[in-house]
């Protein structure tokens, strides 16, 4: 239950990244320039439904929540079928798997869906997607559940948050257009990160020691060879295991990693692109710009206009 439809589906701003070798299709959020990177949609019961999500299993780059206000559905998560009931908010975190048995199915549902990445989110923007799960604000994408109830005196309360947020991407030009998203958005990952239980998951040993190699090695060019041999493992060994474990390989969580840091250097510094990619364990400036482009369909010099014009 996404925003993971093909690049010719309206209103919708995903395309597809890359298909892993199971088959299962990836899909990226495709970055519109000038615009906050988030993306509210609504299902009805009476609308005609033209941005259902596939009815395949795929998965996505970026962050879901969604909030269930009538009806029932269901969809499964990394296998793990969950039941969509009125009052549900339910949260899908970047790498996981998601089934449709049948997009009829949602059709019995009335709910809100918000895709977004981290940059959406004062908060986020600088967060090492390796620290994600131990975030505050993304408490509910960390529990293993995945999902909460709203308090049936609160329900009225998210209906007119999200009613909110999409009134103000609606017209994003306005005056206080991007705050108003930003605050709109973080209220309801606070609001949901109250749902989630008050015990933290366990970490995964394997999947830490991973995490803080990465930490330790990405601003130098390492690959994922050097990372996996470093632990003790061969590379392909070690990709499998972190896809079934975190949803992601290994070499992605690398970049992700690298993306981060370049994303903030260029939010905050004036250093030249060369100087970035030196600090980030990337080649050269043209290989750089190259992986940004691919990443986020725009190039880190325009990104980084875009950025200081909305400061």
């Amino acid at each position: 239950m996404g925003h993971s439809l093909a690049s010719d589906s309206p209103g919708v701003p995903s395309r597809l990244r890359t298909v892993r070798p199971d088959g299962t299709p990836v899909y990226r959020y495709r970055q519109r320039p000038g615009l906050p990177p988030v993306s509210v949609t609504r299902f009805d019961t009476e609308a005609a439904h033209v941005s259902l999500p596939p009815d395949h299993r795929h998965a996505h780059d970026f962050l879901v929540l969604s909030y269930v206000e009538e009806g029932l559905g269901s969809f499964t998560v990394d296998g793990a079928e969950r039941p969509l009931r009125a009052g549900e908010v339910h949260t899908v975190s970047p790498g996981q798997v998601i089934g449709v048995a049948a997009a009829a199915g949602l059709a019995r549902c009335r709910a809100w869906s918000v895709a977004f990445t981290p940059d959406a989110v004062p908060a986020l923007t600088s967060v090492s997607p390796l620290t994600w799960t131990h975030h505050p604000l993304l408490a509910l994408f960390a529990f293993s559940g995945g999902h909460g109830r709203i308090a049936e005196p609160d329900q009225a309360n998210w209906s007119a948050w999200l009613a909110d947020l999409a009134e103000e991407l609606a017209d994003p030009g306005r005056l206080g257009a991007r705050e108003a998203v930003a605050a709109l958005l973080t209220r309801l990952l606070v609001a949901a990160a109250r749902l989630a239980p008050s015990a933290p998951a366990m970490p995964d040993p394997l999947v830490e020691r991973v995490f803080a190699e990465i930490e330790a090695t990405f601003r130098e060019p390492v690959s994922a060879a050097d990372v996996a041999r470093t632990l003790g493992y061969t590379p392909g060994h070690l990709t499998t295991v972190l896809r079934r474990r975190t949803g992601r390989p290994l070499l992605e969580w690398i970049t992700e990693r690298r993306m981060t840091e370049v994303r903030r250097m260029l939010r905050e510094t004036d250093l030249s692109l060369d100087v970035v990619a030196d600090r980030t364990g990337l080649r050269d400036a043209t290989y750089l710009v190259r992986r940004f482009r691919d990443r986020y369909g725009i190039t880190p010099q325009r990104w980084r206009r875009t950025q200081r014009a909305w400061s």
